[in-house]
């Protein structure tokens, strides 16, 4: 399912015209990046988190010039669902 379609199902399901439902997601979206960017984590009840993890420094290999590189420290986005949206896909789940 790609975004677009995505704004089509939830503007059916509730009657709200596809701009509102396009500005309302590209809003979250935004907010989500701006507050993990800024070290804040999200949390949404009976859905999941959206959290930084922070990655270790570390020695990485360049193949191409044979040579070690030096990887800093860094923090990445994750998602980490809750107990109740893992139950409700593992229950519903029908393989294609």
């Amino acid at each position: 399912m790609r975004k677009s379609d995505l704004i089509t199902n939830i503007s059916d399901k509730t009657g709200i015209p596809k701009v509102d439902v396009l500005v309302t997601i590209e809003t979250m979206i935004k907010e989500v990046k701006e507050s993990l960017a800024s070290g804040e984590n999200i949390y949404i009840r009976g859905f999941g988190s959206f959290i930084t993890k922070k990655r270790a420094a570390k020695i990485g290999r360049n193949i191409k010039k044979n040579t070690a590189v030096n990887i800093p420290e860094h923090y990445i986005p994750a998602f980490k669902p809750a107990k109740e949206f893992v139950a409700e896909v593992k229950s519903k789940y029908k393989p294609k």
